[in-house]
This record gives structure tokens, C-alpha cells and sequence, in this order.
């Protein structure tokens, strides 16, 4: 017998040893709202057909949770890929990325009407059926030849380059796929989908986290699905499209080329954007982006480049311009919201930029946060005619931060680390784990935050993100993908030890294992070659520019 420790109820219980997940959820009597997806055991999110065979703690979840709806969403991926399988044999399908609330799906044409009422009515009869998942364990040199006989390439590099001696995948009524994390049981779990033509492929929609019995609202990103498609045809043309293309560069010796080429391609676009501020006359610039997007180096890089272009550009920090902190809004909890715009003197800061473009002589406020006030030290500003005000912070795209200036004058861009490598066609990497990675690296290294805490905190930055910055991020007159291909090699060496670091009794454990777990797949580049401008300095140190 074992003992099992339930943190949903806090009842310990004795259990026969080699019961699934499962049979002990249901043993201990529970009944979460929405249905059980998946359990944490000692802190590690598994699935509900693993067998336990010691004590354990274990905390059953749903799709409410941020595990629960990954695993959720590679369930509904796995019923879609066998769903198209079956009806178009041979067809190569890619599971690109996160977009407009769903989740996008690229084949080499776009699906008729009919076929898309065909493949959706044949994943409705896959979750009819029940079908089990089946995980298989074995040799990686197993799961290579299986790969390899049905032509799946992708993963077949991708296991060539991962240095370990077993490895797992998973069948579905006969047809073969792998995942680098868990499932659902089986398919009869997958309560509620849509998919929809969507650019050349389909869009996977999938329920609310907070409300699963309501399908996520689409929401327009034309512009940010342009911006990953620019990004994929630059790894196209690199022939870099997954991390296993990208190890055997590395391992060829091609690991500096990958770096240059990089570094090229992102200097490139950043000297066209500056271009394009010249030749319409902006005379203010407004960045924004997400937590952990290089926005503080990507300005000083564009600044770099409107100077080459003859422009003098002239930074204004929004923090000059909070409230004095007695105004400060506040959260339900009582503490200060920092993060609301209310945070900023609106007015204030209208009435200022109104008159710098007129051309009058301003004196810049400075903000002391250790008064909580607003204060003058006689710094004083008046426009030339070459002048460009750079403007980054989080509202920078809210149009109430700018109500009273003319569209004219402005020139808005939105940066965010757009990651576009894949692990293979069919696993995506998280733009937001690309940035929480950064953010541990940064936390870790220049403001004393071990990884446990920077991921506690990630989910009230995202909050906040969600509330501020991508309900205006198709405002951009231009968007900047911040991510390099090669970024994820390099922060693996800097990363693993701090994810390494956070201990099993804690609550982030569970998401520590989870990026370590992608991390283990990819093949590790020193960063030695990289240039001290690079975006990437930001959050490893080594930069020449001043924070």
C-alpha cells in the first residue's frame, strides 16, 4: 500500500500500488468543476494514466490551469494531425503558433469548405470513440527508426541530436506522434474545438481557461501573423525551421554563421524601420511591448540608426511622469497598481509633448520614488527640427497616452520576442516561456530574484500584459520580432542551473521542470560570438550599451 497526500482536499489516503492517476482521483472521491485533466505529483504536472507506485503528494487539475490547458491543447492537436492524416495522406502539417486566441495549423494549401466540414466531423468522431493515448517508452534509437519509416523527418533530426538513451512517443488508434510533455487519458477528454480556414491552414480554437464551456473569442492579429510569417521565411531561407535542423548546424560547426546570420537579419530590420521614421517625418516614436521583449536595447538600437539617418533622437522615460504615489490607482487587494496607465499623469503628459512639437522650451520632470513625487532639477528641452522624441514603455500604444498629438507626428511599434523555431513541425515553442527565460536570466543576474520567485511573479506579469499591452499591440505602425533563432542555445547554459536550483517542495517547481524538459532537446552555443550590441545583452550581460 501507499499513502497519497491530496492537496485539493487535504486528505491523506492508503492506495494499492500501481494505481493510474485516475483510479486515484476517483478513490478519493473528488469532483472538480470541469473535469479532471491532469495531476501535479510532488509537484511535476503528469498524466492521468501514469501509475504511482510510492507515497506521494499529488494535486489534481483541470483546464483552468495553465498545464491542464497545454495538455489540452497537444490532445486536440494530436486528434487533429490524425484527422488530416487520414484524409490526406502524406500531407505535411506544421503547428506553427499562438494566434488570435487559438492556435494556428500551416499545410501547403488552404482547406476547401468541404474538406474542412470533413476533417472537423472526423475529430468529432475520434472524441466520440474514446480513443486511448498510448505512450510508448523506448530506445531513441527505436523511436528514430519508427520516425524515419513513416517519413516524419522533423523528428527523426530532432532525435539524432538528443543525447539520451531513451526516449518516449505516443499512438492513437495507430497513428504515431510525440510530444515532449503529457496528454489526456484519451480523446473522449476533448470536450470543446472549432477549427477554421485561417491563412494557408486552419485554426485550432479552443475553450476559455476561465469559463470551458465557452469557445475563446477570435481576436485580429493580421499584423502580428505577419510578423511570424516574415520570421519563418527567414529560417526557411536559412533552411533553420526546428531545433533539430538547428543542432546539426551547431554540431557542424555552423554555430557562428547561425549567430551573424542572426544578428544580420535583425540589424537589417531595424535599419529599415529607421527609414521609414525619416521618411515620414515622425517626430515622436512610441514603443511598447511585453515584459522581457528588449525593448530598453531596441531603442537604443534604433536610436543608433535614426542618428545614421541624420535625426538626433531624445529618450523620455514614462516613469518621470507617474502620478505622485498618494494618486496611485489601486488593486483589489489594496496594493498600488503601478501597471494601470492611471499610474501615468495623462494630462501632464499630453500638455508636455503638446508643447515640446510646438517648439517650446519645456523643462523635464524627475521623478523621485523614494518621495513618491513628482520633482524639477532644471533640465530643460526645446525641439530642433532633427530632433525625434523616443518614447518606450508599456502604454506607449494606448491611445490615451498620446489622446491630444497628432497621428501624424507619431510613429508606433510594438516589440515582443516572437520565438518561430519549432522542436519539430508538431511542438511549438512559447513565445511567453521564450520571455520568462530571459526574465530568470535577467532577475537572476542583476536584481537578486532566484528562478522560484521570477516565476511566481510571471503570472501577475502576464495578467497585467493581457489587461495593458495586447489589446493595442495592432495599433503598431510596424512590429519587431526581438527573439534571435540561436537565443534559446545560449541561454541554456545560464538557465538549466537556475531552473535546477528551484526546490521540489514549492509550487514553481512544476514549471521549472516544464522548461527544462524543452531545453533538454536543444544543443547548447556559447556566447562568446555574440556582438555586444546584441538584443540578447540585455538579459545575459555583456552589453555595451547602459542600463
Amino acid at each position: 500500500m501507499i499513502r497519497i497526500y491530496c492537496k485539493n482536499n487535504g486528505v491523506t489516503k492508503e492506495f494499492e500500488s500501481g494505481l493510474t492517476l485516475k483510479e486515484i482521483y476517483d478513490g478519493m472521491g473528488l469532483d472538480l468543476p470541469h473535469g479532471v485533466i491532469a495531476a501535479k505529483v510532488n509537484n511535476v504536472t503528469e498524466g492521468l494514466a501514469k501509475r504511482i507506485y510510492r507515497h506521494k503528494d499529488v494535486e489534481f487539475i483541470d483546464i483552468t490551469s495553465n498545464d491542464g490547458m497545454r495538455m489540452y491543447v497537444r490532445s486536440l492537436l494530436f486528434i487533429f494531425m490524425k484527422a488530416m492524416n487520414e484524409m490526406f495522406p502524406g500531407e505535411t502539417v506544421r503547428f506553427e503558433n499562438a494566434i488570435s486566441k487559438g492556435y494556428y495549423c500551416r499545410m501547403y494549401r488552404p482547406l476547401t469548405d468541404d474538406e474542412l466540414v470533413a476533417v472537423r466531423e472526423r475529430m468529432l468522431n475520434i472524441v466520440a470513440c474514446d480513443i486511448p493515448f498510448e505512450r510508448v517508452e523506448c530506445h531513441t534509437s527505436e523511436a528514430i527508426e519508427v520516425f524515419a519509416r513513416i517519413g516524419r523527418m522533423d523528428k527523426v533530426c530532432l532525435l539524432e541530436t538528443y543525447d539520451h538513451l531513451y526516449t518516449s512517443y505516443y499512438k492513437l488508434d495507430g497513428y504515431i506522434d510525440s510530444y515532449y510533455n503529457g496528454l489526456v487519458p484519451s480523446t473522449g477528454y476533448i470536450k470543446l474545438f472549432e477549427i477554421e480556414n485561417y491563412d494557408d491552414g486552419v485554426l485550432l480554437r479552443v475553450p476559455k481557461k476561465n469559463s470551458p464551456t465557452e469557445l475563446e473569442d477570435k481576436v485580429p492579429q493580421e499584423k502580428l501573423h505577419g510578423l511570424f510569417e516574415e520570421r519563418l521565411q527567414w529560417h526557411q531561407k536559412m533552411q533553420v525551421e526546428t531545433i533539430g535542423d538547428f543542432n546539426k548546424g551547431v554540431r557542424a560547426g555552423f554555430g557562428v554563421d547561425l549567430v551573424n546570420v542572426s544578428e544580420v537579419l535583425q540589424e537589417r530590420r531595424l535599419s529599415q524601420i529607421a527609414d521609414m521614421i525619416h521618411e515620414r517625418g515622425s517626430r515622436v516614436v512610441l514603443i511598447a511591448g511585453p515584459s522581457s521583449s528588449g525593448k530598453t536595447t531596441f531603442s537604443k538600437r534604433l536610436s543608433i540608426q535614426l542618428l545614421a539617418c541624420g535625426l538626433k533622437p531624445y529618450a523620455i522615460s514614462l516613469d518621470d511622469y507617474f502620478v505622485n504615489r498618494t494618486l496611485t490607482p489601486r488593486k483589489p487587494d489594496g496594493d498600488y497598481d503601478f501597471e494601470s496607465i492611471y499610474s501615468i499623469d495623462l494630462p501632464y503628459f499630453n500638455e508636455s509633448l503638446t508643447r515640446m512639437l510646438a517648439g517650446e522650451d519645456v523643462e523635464l520632470p524627475t521623478y523621485n520614488f523614494k518621495k513618491g513625487e513628482r520633482e524639477f532639477n532644471g533640465n530643460h528641452l526645446k525641439l530642433t527640427p532633427q530632433m525625434v522624441l523616443v518614447i518606450e514603455g508599456t502604454h506607449a500604444l494606448n491611445p490615451m497616452l498620446t489622446s491630444q498629438v497628432a497621428d501624424s507626428d507619431k510613429f508606433r511599434i510594438y516589440v515582443s520576442a516572437l520565438t518561430s523555431i519549432k522542436l519539430d513541425y508538431h511542438n511549438y515553442i512559447s513565445t511567453s516561456d521564450n520571455r520568462l527565460l530571459r526574465r530568470i536570466i535577467r532577475d537572476a543576474k542583476y536584481r537578486g530574484y532566484p528562478a522560484q520567485e521570477t516565476i511566481m511573479r510571471w503570472p501577475d506579469v502576464r495578467k497585467g500584459e493581457e489587461e495593458w499591452i495586447f489589446p493595442y499591440q495592432e495599433n503598431a505602425d510596424v512590429m519587431f520580432n526581438s527573439s534571435l533563432f540561436y537565443e534559446l542555445a545560449v541561454f541554456k547554459a545560464q538557465a538549466e542551473p537556475m531552473l535546477r536550483a528551484v526546490p521540489e517542495n514549492v509550487p514553481e517547481y512544476s514549471e521549472a521542470q516544464r522548461l527544462l524538459r524543452f531545453l533538454d532537446y536543444i544543443v547548447p552555443l556559447q556566447d562568446t560570438e555574440m556582438p555586444p550590441t546584441s538584443l540578447a545583452r540585455e538579459f545575459l550581460g555583456g552589453s555595451s550599451f547602459k542600463y
